[in-house]
């Protein structure tokens, strides 16, 4: 491989690596049942936080609950991969790459 090239990978794995850490530390909510459960994920899919309004806890509802929680998980996981995606693909010039989103 030549320097240059060699160089070049270099540079894109330094960028990689910062832009995997800006991930790490972005984070996405979402919500479910209009907004009873909202959850927060960092851009490397780290569940952060899971609040619940208290209005919403009933014992005879926790199937109910169970599934707003499973929504609301869901749907921050799809918007953090999502948000990875674009980040990753501007630092790899729209290459994908094993291994990263």
């Amino acid at each position: 491989m030549n320097r240059a090239l060699m160089r070049q990978a270099q540079q894109l794995q330094a960028k990689l690596e910062k832009a995997q850490e800006e991930l790490e530390r972005t984070t996405v909510e979402a919500s479910s049942g209009g907004e009873a459960v909202r959850v927060v994920i960092t851009g490397s899919q780290k569940v952060e936080s899971v609040k619940i309004s208290p209005e919403v806890v009933d014992p005879a509802e926790v199937e109910m609950l169970e599934d707003l929680v499973l929504t609301a998980v869901n749907e921050a996981l799809r918007k953090s991969q999502e948000m990875a995606s674009s980040r990753l693909g501007k630092v790899t010039g729209g290459l994908k790459i094993p291994g990263l989103t």
